[in-house]
Parts: structure tokens; C-alpha cells; sequence
């Protein structure tokens, strides 16, 4: 595949540039470009950066960081068979627990929520740190909605980390998952304070939490220059305007 000429390779992170020092230095310099397109095209173009990590895995599979990005690039494709293969793959390489909650909402995705739960309680996550810990409890919440417990879902989320007035990179996500889990219990007062929340902690739009909020205030938000009608502010015939109100109130003065 294609790589622009603006991508050295150089733009990765520097623990990553170390593992690809242990390949010959063209062909690290390969896979560290397309680990790049990999990192830029994943939130915008997905099917590219999955395209791209095949490139990586066939070139370097022995690379943890390629494995993990291959795992990140299938997830966001929702291939999740093959994104916990992935997955699997690079933490037997590291050690590493950090994969553990993405592991388990890919079970989420193939079908198997109680399998998550599962890992929700294993010991792996107590290896965790306080942002691997909350992804943990997002994807053990999500798995009990998926096995329609609502009432189990809201007291998962039930924790300091949504109680802390600080905002931290997970909060606005936090705070959105546990409006969405009350609004779907019909506790619409509270659904409704929360999503406020997740807007005052949502500082880089990571959620669409304004949206749903304005939702349920019954706000609607109208394009002014929606040509589905052929008009727009510059094209009102003065000829059309209704004008007997107007009239109306220059009789009463």
C-alpha cells in the first residue's frame, strides 16, 4: 500500500522504535511507516489502517507492537475474532496486562458477555492501572446490558471514579455509559443529570453526550442552509410574507 512522503517512520513512540531495532533497518523503517498510516488512519479510515496493519503483520509478526496494532486496527473493524487473536498474540509477548479490558469486549462482541464478566474478576485486572481498571468496568457494565441487567449495569458503574468531581480522560466516557445505562432503565431525571456531566468533562467530543442531552430537552437543531427546499436566507420573496399580524398591531396602537 501507498505511503505519503511525509511519513518518515520517525513519528512512532520511541518504546516502539526500540522494538523494531531488533529487525534489519529497511526493513524497520517498512513497518514503522506502516504502523504510522496505521495510528492516523484508525478513527477516520478504518478499512485503510486495517489495510495497512496486514502490511505490518506480514512483514514483522514477530513484533508486539505490530501484533497490538493489527489487534487495533481488526477491533476497529469490529473483526473481533480476529482483533482478541491479535490481542492474545502481543500480550503473550509482553506480559502485559494492558490488553485485558479490549480482550474482553471482544468477547463482548463475538456474542459472549459472561466470558467478559469473567475476566472482569479475574486477577489480571488488579494489575491494571486506574484508567486500564475503569475501561474494565465500561466493558463488565456493557456485558451485563448485553444480558439485560440494567439494575447490575448502573451499580457496576457505581464507583469513586464516577463520584470524583476530577476530570480525567476517562470521566466524560464514565459518566456517559452510566447516563445511558439510567435512561435506558427509565430514570430519565437522573439520565438526563448525568449526560450534563459527561458534557462539563467532555472536553475533546469523545462522546456525543450534548446531543443526547439536548435529545431529551427536545431540542432540534436546523441546518439554515439545508437546500432540501431550495431556499435559504437570501432567497425570501418579500411577496410571501405574511404581514396582517404586523398590521394587526399598528390598528391596536
Amino acid at each position: 500500500m501507498p505511503i505519503p512522503e511525509d511519513v518518515t517512520g520517525e513519528e512512532i513512540d520511541k518504546d516502539v522504535r526500540q522494538e523494531l531495532q531488533s529487525l534489519p533497518k529497511t526493513l524497520a523503517e517498512d513497518v514503522a511507516k506502516n504502523l504510522v498510516m496505521v495510528a492516523r488512519l484508525i478513527d477516520e479510515d478504518p478499512e485503510g489502517a486495517y489495510g495497512y496493519s496486514k502490511v505490518a503483520l506480514r512483514l514483522a509478526s514477530r513484533v508486539a507492537a505490530v501484533r497490538e496494532a493489527a489487534g487495533f486496527a481488526a477491533y476497529a473493524n469490529q473483526k473481533y475474532a480476529e482483533a482478541l487473536a491479535e490481542f492474545r498474540a502481543a500480550r503473550r509477548m509482553t506480559g502485559s496486562a494492558e490488553l485485558w479490558p479490549l480482550m474482553a469486549d471482544c468477547e463482548r462482541g463475538l456474542g459472549r458477555p459472561e466470558k467478559a464478566l469473567d475476566m472482569a474478576g479475574a486477577p489480571e485486572v488488579h494489575k491494571l492501572d486506574k484508567a486500564g481498571q475503569v475501561e474494565m468496568r465500561l466493558v463488565a457494565a456493557g456485558a451485563r446490558r448485553d444480558l439485560g441487567q440494567l439494575d447490575a449495569a448502573i451499580v457496576t458503574l457505581q464507583s469513586p471514579e464516577l463520584a470524583s468531581n476530577s476530570v480525567q480522560p476517562w470521566t466524560a466516557r464514565l459518566r456517559y455509559a452510566y447516563a445511558d445505562a439510567l435512561l435506558a432503565a427509565g430514570r430519565e431525571g437522573e439520565a438526563r443529570e448525568w449526560f450534563a456531566k459527561a458534557v462539563e468533562a467532555d472536553r475533546d467530543g469523545s462522546t456525543d453526550a450534548s446531543d443526547r442531552l439536548a435529545e431529551m430537552d427536545g431540542v432540534e437543531f436546523v441546518d439554515a442552509f439545508d437546500e432540501s427546499d431550495g431556499t435559504n436566507g437570501d432567497d425570501v420573496d418579500l411577496e410571501d410574507v405574511d404581514i396582517e399580524d404586523k398590521d394587526d398591531e399598528d390598528d391596536k396602537d
